[in-house]
């Protein structure tokens, strides 16, 4: 193993200079040891190896090792070599400096971000799909086929990303969702968050007025503002974004059409032409987030807003995190060209090119035909979960939630009756109840908001739904 020892006298740590060379070897160990270097099991270096690094006699380290272990922080195996003893357990943690250097101010001023809940009992939290349904055989194949020779001796690709995965991202979306895109059009990153962040890179100065919808994605929030925009809430309805409540000009707006995070509602056709002139005679940029678009249940899906938009102002943000695994981390940008180059070099500077071997198996996975039939296979599967969800919501005592119409997506919003509690208090009282939901307040930019409940399908059997419900009820 490779181990650098503080020696302590030297600068340059050298044992060959003056002093008791065995002392000091074995402090250095022992400090090792004790902060945490070198944890219990780990094997240390034979003494003859060691001690040709560090240019001293090989009885010097035989006899710090020999000391340690008559001290119980080492044990010798025969034949195999010198250990850490599995008892031993670290003192005191080692840690960065303290330190006087400060970060910029909207560190501490941003909201604090929320994270999924740790699920207990009944988990109906809002977030990614299940992963249970991942189809992973498939995929151990794929990434198999993808770990060749030619892909350890390929060059870095030119901002894109995979250009085979360009490709296939450019057909699944024009199929699936009608957007105008060729291969080059296509920008590959690591999830939609990291989307957000380059096209925020290449189009957003400190001081930009940035609008999101209210409530809204606290995660998009806290990128802008922590580039410097002025972040502005502008209400949601059921329609979506009330275009009329609009500043009088921002640099660009961020929606979630499709399926309004967290509410669920979808943008009406009116509004998404209203939205598009309103960008065009103010000359700003939508950007447009199509998650959980996969995933409908009723109705047809409408048009997204990139393929309406005639002026080049949508910028078109999804990801593989829903339909497929969030640790997989792909997502895209689809920016009008005048943009592209901005956003390319942006993505080069965060991450250069992204993980080839991934991006390799899921370029695979959709030449062959193989997302669509899994969408349609979960999709089945949530709409079970969604409609026992439904159910058991409707059947609760008139006045409890109020459920938010809602037609595509993994989750859905409920209003809050009279309870005299907030949605804060009654997730954290669900939670002890063994539910797990989440809060909608923490989500809004307006004061004395209407309170409710997100709750997610994706972890709960459509027979578990009823008696998840009613243990909710019991709380409401």
């Amino acid at each position: 193993m490779e181990l650098h020892l503080d020696l302590g006298r030297d600068p340059g740590g050298d044992l060959r200079s003056g002093g008791d060379r065995t002392v000091r070897l074995y402090r250095a160990l022992l400090d090792a040891v004790l902060d945490g270097r070198l944890s219990p099991g780990d094997r240390l270096p034979p003494t003859r190896e060691l001690a040709a690094r560090l240019g001293v006699a090989r009885g010097t380290v035989a006899t710090a090792y020999d000391r340690l272990a008559a001290e119980g922080f080492l044990e010798s195996r025969v034949g195999s070599g010198t250990y850490v003893a599995p008892e031993v357990q670290p003192r005191r943690s080692r840690r960065a400096p303290a330190g006087e250097v400060r970060p910029r101010e909207v560190w501490s001023s941003l909201p604090p971000p929320v994270l999924d809940a740790t699920p207990v009992g009944f988990d109906l939290s809002v977030g990614g799909p299940d992963t249970s349904l991942f189809p992973l055989a498939t995929w151990r194949r794929l990434v198999s086929a993808t770990l060749r020779p030619s892909l350890l001796q390929a060059s870095a690709y030119a901002g894109g990303g995979h250009p085979d995965l360009q490709r296939e991202v450019a057909r699944h979306v024009g199929q699936s969702r009608s957007v105008a895109a060729g291969p080059d059009d296509v920008v590959l990153t690591g999830g939609a968050q990291q989307g957000l962040d380059v096209v925020t890179r290449a189009l957003v100065e400190p001081g930009d007025v940035v609008v999101v919808e209210d409530p809204g994605y606290t995660a998009a929030v806290r990128l802008f503002a922590s580039h410097g925009a002025t972040v502005i809430g502008v209400p949601v309805d059921e329609e979506g974004l009330v275009v009329d409540a609009m500043p009088r000009r921002a640099r660009l707006v961020y929606v979630t059409p499709s399926h309004q995070f967290p509410t669920g509602a979808v943008m009406s056709l009116r509004r998404r032409i209203a939205l598009l002139e309103w960008a065009s005679r103010r000359n700003s940029v939508i950007v447009e987030d199509d998650y959980d678009s996969e995933f409908r249940y009723e109705d047809r899906p409408l048009a997204p807003l990139q393929s309406l938009d005639r002026d080049g102002r949508v910028v078109y943000v999804g990801s593989f995190s829903k339909t497929l695994m969030p640790s997989l981390r792909v997502g895209y940008v689809i920016a009008p060209r005048s943009v592209q180059d901005a956003v390319r070099a942006a993505k080069l500077l965060s991450d250069w090119q992204g993980d080839a071997v991934t991006q390799g198996a899921l370029s695979r996975f959709l030449s062959e035909g193989l997302l669509a039939p899994h969408v349609r296979r979960v999709t089945a599967l949530y709409a079970e979960r969604r409609a026992a969800l439904l159910a058991a919501l409707d059947a609760l005592p008139e006045g409890t939630l109020e459920v938010v119409p809602s037609s595509a997506g993994l989750h859905v919003c409920a209003w809050l009756g009279d309870t005299g509690r907030s949605d804060v208090e009654l997730a954290a009282a669900a939670s002890r109840a063994g539910v797990t939901v989440e809060p909608v307040s923490p989500r809004f930019r307006r004061s004395g908001t209407r309170p409710g409940l997100a709750m997610g399908f994706r972890r709960v059997q459509a027979g578990q739904m009823q008696q998840a419900v009613e243990r909710l009820a019991g709380v409401l």
